[in-house]
């Protein structure tokens, strides 16, 4: 797929996040707006998965310890073909698979996410048992929120992948400067967080979120790192896309005001 059909991509994820959102009336489709560009290109070019035998040990992982960001993880699971757009529809229906954060109702979710902070030291879990028990070659990729590195469970979990030295494990970081009460602590100040996740033996990759090339070039790199995780640290957009929720703040957590105009 190149670079063209990559940036289609990400805007079709965008486009299904905001239609399941607005299906449901509720959700976080600003959310996965500024991480849908990271997550086309990793299902289209890195992420080494069999979809129709989910069961499969030498599947990679993917967590979403963003699990706020579901919309973008059903819409990914649509463009697999895992899901119909029916399917998509029902996203927060009663009794959906779909719920409003990811679970294992879903044969392709490891782990239920939503409680921030607990999704990347599951990760580092998963990454440690195919590296020293079952050692498979999967490669175990997290998606962050830059909000939740306000959480001491991220840390602990930096420190110690850092310490084992899990080439197996990378950690993309959505740093799209908003969280759901205003701005992040760092914001879009990719060094910050770079030096805090360097210090704990990782390899850390900083880069415009939003330029395919510049993803695949990053994901090829942490793939390429010996004897150390990476994370690759990302400048996003919240709302990426749309004039209206582009890093407004309010925006959080609420599907868009006009998805037709949005999507059209």
């Amino acid at each position: 797929m190149d670079l063209d059909h990559l940036r289609e991509l990400g805007q079709q994820l965008r486009v299904d996040a905001v239609r399941a959102a607005d299906a449901a009336g509720s959700g976080h489709p600003t959310s996965s707006m500024s991480a849908a560009d990271l997550m086309a290109v990793l299902l289209a070019r890195h992420l080494h998965y069999d979809f129709d035998r989910p069961d499969h040990p030498g599947n990679d992982h993917l967590v979403f310890s963003k699990g706020h960001a579901s919309p973008l993880l059903y819409a990914l699971f649509k463009a697999a073909g895992a899901i119909g757009d029916d399917e998509l529809l029902t996203f927060r229906r009663h009794g959906s698979r779909l719920e409003g954060h990811p679970t294992p109702r879903l044969p392709w979710v490891d782990v239920a996410t939503g409680s921030l902070g607990q999704g990347l030291p599951v990760g580092v879990g998963l990454a440690l048992a195919g590296k020293r028990l079952d050692r498979l070659p999967y490669r175990t990729w997290v998606l962050c929120g830059d909000s939740e590195l306000a959480e001491g469970s991220m840390w602990e979990a930096f420190e110690y992948a850092g310490h084992e030295g899990l080439d197996n494990l990378t950690a993309i970081v959505d740093v799209n400067r908003l969280g759901q009460r205003g701005p992040t602590r760092h914001e879009w100040d990719l060094d910050a967080y770079a030096r805090r996740i360097r210090a704990f033996g990782w390899h850390t990759v900083e880069i415009d979120g939003h330029d395919p090339a510049a993803v695949e070039a990053a994901y090829a790199e942490a793939k390429a790192t010996p004897h150390r995780p990476t994370a690759v640290i990302a400048r996003t957009i919240k709302g990426q896309g749309v004039e209206a929720v582009e890093d407004r703040e309010g925006a959080h957590g609420k599907p868009l005001p006009d998805a037709a105009e949005a999507i059209a």
